[in-house]
This record gives structure tokens, C-alpha cells and sequence, in this order.
């Protein structure tokens, strides 16, 4: 059974606390995920900054999708989310507050395993209020040049990834899984960020990739045939499993489980966005249910007009005022 089948939601159960560096400032970050009540969805706060405003994780807070996903509200902005987002998403957390003091969410090893590793290690605590979730109930396509989106009706969450790179290391590479805990845990949260050795020192003389180092990015060599990296690789396929990573990172933002199959073919984070826009666009192909202990579902709303805006029209379904009064945690 999916994490997503799961009836009730879930917030961690004690705080977690993470210690790293920003991949584009190289600044050291301090970052604590810490439980939160029903209904809260995931939210972010800036410890370092005065104001005690927060941000939704919801794809209408999307800023930036150049190098990473960066969300800004209220004044303050994080970037580099799409990483701990999979692990949360993975890992089945619906409510937490994220309390970091520097723009970034750290890098860690450049991929999500740090982050599942101690979500897995401290636990999650089940709450009383019952999960939503977006059901597909007719296929969305979304198209970018070569860059290729669909969704289609799947009883689970399933993501289908494809690459393909003009090089010998990586050529076509193509990953399929049926997205569970513990397959997330072993199969994607490990896959590194990559990049090019000219592109990194391209994104250095610009003053970005400053954390960026061989301990947190796979180093692609000049002939293109192997990495820098003295260990090599995790996965012989690491590149298209970390794709798949950000993947359910970014899709994470939709604010609550979906139930479809993703295929994706050549996409980025700005794709990302855009199909997830798409999907609020075409409301007459989903629905937002409620599961309940039995492992049913009710509907809880189906929008079958097309004209709004997708903030407008998807965004308030999945995040509905809350039953609880908001409390801002201290820093």
C-alpha cells in the first residue's frame, strides 16, 4: 500500500534538526522540521529575517525554477526545496513547519537520503483528520518543445521518467516506480544532483554553485564518459533517478497526494511548474476526495468550470482555512 492510501494524516513526531551549506551561496544553513497540527499542510519560516510570516509550500508561491525551486511570500523567499519536499512526500508528512535561518534549504549530499533518513529514524505521528487527495480521473498533457508531461488515471502514485544526453556516460536513460516509502527510500532518495565540470565552474565565475562541491554534486568529466567523484556512482542509472527525485519534489507543491500515473519525458523544474499549473487548469479531469479508514473515498468538490485561474481554482481546495488557530513557531 502506498503512503498515499494511507486514510489519515501525518505530521512528524518529534523535531528533526539538519545542519548543511546552500548549494548556490556556500553559506552554512541550520534547518529544524518540526511537528505540526491537522491541516497545516507544510509550511516555511526564516528564522534569520525579523518578520514572523511564513510560506505555503504550494506551487502558486513559485518564484524562481532557474537551478532549483524557490518559493517567496510575504516578504521572505526559500529556494532549494524540491529535495526535503520528496522526502516529506515520500516519507507520507502532511503537516510540519520548516524553520531554517538562511535562504536556502541545505544541500546535504545533494540528494534527499539525509533528510529521509532521520524522517525515518525519528518517526511520524498519525493524526485524526483524514488525508485529501487530487484523483485523476482523465489524462492532462503538458508540452514544452522535446520536453513532454502526462498524467493519467492509476489507482496509486506512480512516476515514469525518461532522459536522454548527447554523451556516452548518460545517453537514454528511463525509470519507472510505483512511489511507496519504502521504495522512495531505497530506490530515489539516495540519487544525486549532476552537472557538468564546465557548467559548475560556468556557475561559479557568476557567483552560484558556491557550495557546490564533489561531497554534494556528481561531476561530470570533460569526455563525458565518467564522474569525478572518487566513489562513483550510486546507481548505474542515477541521473534519471534523481530527475524522478525532483520530480515528486516539485509535484509535492500541489499541497496533497495525487493518484495518477506521471510520465515525463526530458523536464526540468520549470516544466514542472507549468504542468502542475496545467493540471489546475483542467479541472474536468480530477477530482479532490477524502480517504477514509476503509479505504474509500468520498468527492469532495469537482470543478467543471475552466474559465478560473489555476491559483484561484485549485489552490484553496487543497489548502482550506484551517480548523486550528496558526501559531508561528519561535525560532
Amino acid at each position: 500500500m502506498s503512503h498515499q492510501a494511507e486514510p489519515h494524516q501525518h505530521t512528524v513526531r518529534k523535531t528533526i534538526r539538519f545542519c548543511g551549506i546552500g548549494l548556490h551561496s556556500g553559506k552554512p544553513v541550520n534547518l529544524a522540521i518540526k511537528p505540526a497540527p491537522e491541516n497545516n499542510g507544510i509550511r516555511f519560516f526564516r528564522c534569520d529575517l525579523t518578520s514572523n510570516q511564513h510560506i505555503q509550500a504550494i506551487m502558486d508561491k513559485v518564484i524562481d525554477t532557474r537551478l532549483a525551486t524557490t518559493i517567496s511570500d510575504n516578504g521572505i523567499t526559500v529556494s532549494t526545496t524540491e529535495h526535503l519536499m520528496a522526502a516529506l512526500l515520500g516519507y507520507g508528512i502532511d503537516n510540519a513547519d520548516i524553520e531554517l535561518d538562511g535562504i536556502e534549504v541545505p544541500i546535504m549530499d545533494g540528494s534527499a537520503g539525509p533528510f529521509m533518513h532521520l524522517l525515518k529514524q525519528t518517526g511520524k505521528r498519525k493524526q485524526k483528520a483524514f488525508r485529501k487527495a487530487l484523483r485523476i480521473t482523465k489524462e492532462i498533457t503538458y508540452q514544452d518543445g522535446d520536453s513532454l508531461l502526462r498524467i493519467l488515471p492509476y489507482n496509486g502514485f506512480k512516476i515514469s521518467g525518461e532522459i536522454s544526453f548527447n554523451d556516452e556516460l548518460i545517453q537514454t536513460q528511463r525509470y519507472s516506480i510505483n512511489l511507496t516509502g519504502e521504495r522512495f527510500a531505497e530506490e530515489i532518495a539516495m540519487a544525486r544532483t549532476f552537472g557538468y565540470v564546465e557548467q559548475v565552474e560556468e556557475l561559479w565565475e557568476n557567483g552560484l554553485a558556491l557550495g557546490g562541491n564533489l561531497s554534494n554534486v556528481i561531476a561530470i568529466h570533460w569526455n563525458r564518459k565518467t564522474v569525478l567523484n572518487e566513489e562513483g556512482l550510486r546507481f548505474s542509472d542515477e541521473f534519471i533517478r534523481h530527475k524522478v527525485l525532483d520530480l515528486v519534489g516539485d509535484l509535492a507543491l500541489l499541497g496533497c497526494p495525487v493518484l495518477g500515473h506521471v510520465i515525463a519525458h526530458r523536464t526540468g523544474h520549470t516544466q514542472h511548474l507549468a504542468f502542475m499549473q496545467a493540471i489546475a487548469s483542467a479541472p474536468d479531469c480530477w477530482e479532490l476526495i477524502e480517504l477514509d479508514r476503509n479505504g474509500n473515498h468520498s468527492v469532495l468538490k469537482q470543478v467543471l468550470s475552466t474559465t478560473k485561474a489555476a491559483g484561484d481554482m485549485l489552490i484553496p481546495l487543497f489548502n482550506p482555512y484551517p480548523t486550528h488557530t496558526a501559531i508561528a513557531p519561535s525560532c
